[in-house]
């Protein structure tokens, strides 16, 4: 952003007053858009948030497509790793900071005030939350070990998790079972998932009188979907705490967390949801404080602000989520679902045709809408990362895990189906 204008004449105070308001004014300053593979420079934009799309195709989303700012003629599909925030997030995080190094003191204060009084709110309402439930963390993985590391357990009580779980979700549980001698036993799930029914049986099946939580993910590194709303009932029924990994959920699809039933919830915003690197949050339900005890508190917490680590945080870059979460907020996550589903569904039926390919992401109703993972004959999954990424410019990502030598496809809504035609062709050269 260095050649942006306002390096030159920076208002800190007018930029907090354009932020409070929604961001909705806010505009792109010498941004190039991440626009279908042209030579030569791409123009300047200058633009407010995008309306909302009128239906998931290419030609309805190109206005959201053209404020990022991917390098041109490059194809990112590995959302579910990292994702990449609109030019107007990296602007937002860009004004922070001259705010912060223009006016420490009344910076920060600044920043500070508009965590507290526009990014936590509206954290909240997006994912039907109490503020008071919501706390910022820099990822998933820190919520993970919060919230795994918080719960009130004792030497012979029982976690189970599942096989699909990310390291980042197995890993705070080992340590637990290390150190305080905590039982902690994997639940086998199919890849992919077989149907609601049997997952709810296969945890039924493995607890026992010392089992006190049950642990996993909304989806999973593979894009499995979970059926968490029931399974958090089930637990209900059986007096046990459930922890949800949502790294892989939030931005895929609208989420409620209250209706989700579940008592924790951690999430990352820089993977679907357009959040600047270094941005989670973690969710204690009101009503199951009194099972989570706070590393960082003398007494039970109160909020939800007490589970997190003290001290300063990276205040400009948590602010910068007021301009992802009104990015998402005027798109609408029921459509980006919709978006995601069309581009997934356009892959999907271009592997079809793909002599020697494996699709193993589960129908509608256990997938989630923008991972698609497949096994190709003849084509190691690690190998075909950099390969993919020579032959087509794309960016994808493996999944040697559950049995699988996979290759994993994240699309998000600035994807576009040409995109796909382009890996599509790669994929056969890797072959050829």
């Amino acid at each position: 952003m260095a050649n942006s204008p306002r390096c030159d004449s920076f208002d800190r105070r007018a930029f907090f007053r354009t932020s409070a308001a929604g961001i909705a004014g806010a505009s792109l300053m010498g941004m190039t858009a991440c626009s279908e593979e042209t030579d030569g420079p791409a123009p300047d934009r200058s633009a407010i948030l995008p309306d909302t799309p009128a239906s998931p195709t290419d030609e309805a989303w190109a206005p959201v497509r053209a404020h990022f700012i991917l390098e041109r003629g490059t194809a990112y599909m590995n959302n579910a790793s990292l994702g990449m925030p609109p030019g107007i997030v990296a602007e937002a995080v860009a004004d922070g900071y001259r705010a912060i190094s223009t006016e420490p003191l009344h910076g920060k204060h600044d920043l500070q005030d508009q965590i507290a009084q526009v990014v936590l709110p509206t954290l909240a309402r997006t994912f039907g939350a109490d503020v008071t439930e919501m706390s910022l963390t820099r990822n998933a993985t820190e919520a993970l070990h919060l919230q795994s590391l918080s719960l009130a357990l004792s030497p012979g009580d029982e976690v189970l998790i599942t096989t699909q779980e990310h390291p980042a979700g197995h890993k705070p549980w080992m340590v637990r079972a290390t150190r305080q001698g905590i039982t902690v036993r994997e639940v086998f799930i199919p890849s992919p998932l077989v149907s609601t029914e049997d997952v709810i049986t296969r945890f039924a099946a493995e607890i026992t009188e010392r089992t006190r939580a049950v642990a996993f993910c909304h989806v999973t590194r593979g894009g499995h979907r979970y059926p968490v709303r029931e399974l958090c009932a089930f637990a209900r029924t059986r007096e046990l705490v459930s922890l949800v990994d949502g790294a892989q959920a939030v931005g895929q699809f609208p989420i409620d967390l209250h209706d989700l039933g579940c008592d924790a919830y951690s999430a990352s915003m820089h993977k679907w949801m357009f959040g600047p690197v270094g941005t989670g949050f973690l969710y204690i339900r009101a009503g199951a404080r009194d099972r989570f005890i706070p590393e960082f508190v003398p007494g039970p917490a109160t909020t939800g602000a007490e589970y997190a680590p003290p001290g300063t945080a990276d205040f400009p870059v948590r602010a910068a989520l007021a301009t992802s979460l009104a990015f998402v907020e005027r798109i609408g996550l029921e459509n980006v679902e919709a978006r995601c589903r069309y581009l997934s569904d356009y892959l999907k039926e271009s592997l079809s045709g793909l002599d020697g390919c494996t699709l193993l992401s589960g129908p509608r109703e256990r997938s989630a809408p923008g991972s698609t993972i497949f096994q190709l004959d003849g084509l190691n999954a690690l190998e075909s990362v950099p390969l993919l990424e020579e032959l087509a410019r794309t960016h994808i990502d493996e999944h040697q895990r559950d049995g699988h030598d996979a290759i994993r496809v994240s699309t998000h809504v600035y994807n576009t189906r040409t995109e796909i035609d382009r890996l599509m062709e790669g994929l056969h050269a890797a072959r050829s």
